[in-house]
């Protein structure tokens, strides 16, 4: 085999297999809920809470004022909701407790949109575009989704918005509540526009829907998915037809 074909193969084998030890969203299992049957979709970089992963219920629920959302989230995992998480998964966490709404920076209402340009989890505005140290804003980002205003405040007239969802099937262009509540005014809580990616803080009397996150460490060696078995025997059957050529 010639070096030139080498060099094409390896090239064939890196752009079409998935790349390794990049932060990943991953669907680990399913849950049995509301008569239902929904992905769990593990996020292993999220930003808070210790630095562990962070589970994703792909369930939105319906628009309900900030104390429904937060009493439906934190009562997950009772009698009618079942885990099952797919072969060559395992995870300590314990899915009959535990859930809650996914939380963001609390602080003065400062308006930005800059991210965190230090990338030291630091943030010196609590609301705008961009906060990648929201749970919902850091999905966000991961599905490979833009903002509504860049990082240097510049208004983009295409392409952002809600348009990557990946394994999500039940994402809705809509406002989601926050668990967090803003420390300025307790009568009002975070929340965050899916589409824009927009943070901000409103009256807790407001009906918004809601997404409930489990916090923990999955871990496991999956079955390779048929199309990734399939690539690796194309690349082989390749290979060994530059060597019988060569022969």
């Amino acid at each position: 085999m010639t070096r030139k074909k080498i060099i094409w193969f390896s090239s064939f084998v890196l752009f079409f297999l998935p790349a390794s030890g990049q932060a990943t969203l991953t669907t680990i299992g399913t849950a049995d809920y509301e008569g239902g049957t929904y992905n769990l979709i593990y996020d292993d970089d999220d930003t808070g809470h210790g630095g562990g992963g962070l589970v994703w219920l792909d369930y939105s629920q319906d628009n309900d004022d900030w104390q429904g959302q937060y009493d439906w989230a934190t009562g997950l995992g009772g009698s009618g909701f079942t885990v099952t998480l797919a072969t060559g998964y395992s995870s300590d966490i314990d899915w009959s407790t535990g859930w809650r709404l996914p939380d963001t920076v609390d602080g003065v209402q400062l308006y930005g949109n800059h991210g965190d340009p230090d990338n030291d989890g630091i943030y010196d505005y609590t609301h705008g575009y961009n906060l990648a140290n929201s749970e919902m804003g850091h999905l966000f980002a991961e599905l490979g989704n833009i903002a509504k205003y860049s990082t240097d405040g510049v208004y983009k007239p295409v392409g952002w918005g809600l348009q990557n969802t990946g394994d999500f099937n039940n994402l809705h262009n809509d406002w989601y509540w926050s668990g967090t509540v803003y420390g300025g005014e307790p009568a009002e809580a975070w929340s965050l526009q899916l589409n824009s990616d927009y943070v901000a803080a409103y009256g807790k009397t407001s009906n918004m829907q809601a997404l409930a996150v489990h916090e923990g460490t999955v871990s496991g060696d999956p079955v390779p998915e048929p199309a990734t078995m399939l690539l690796f025997g194309t690349g082989f059957a390749a290979l060994a037809g530059y060597r019988r050529r060569n022969k």
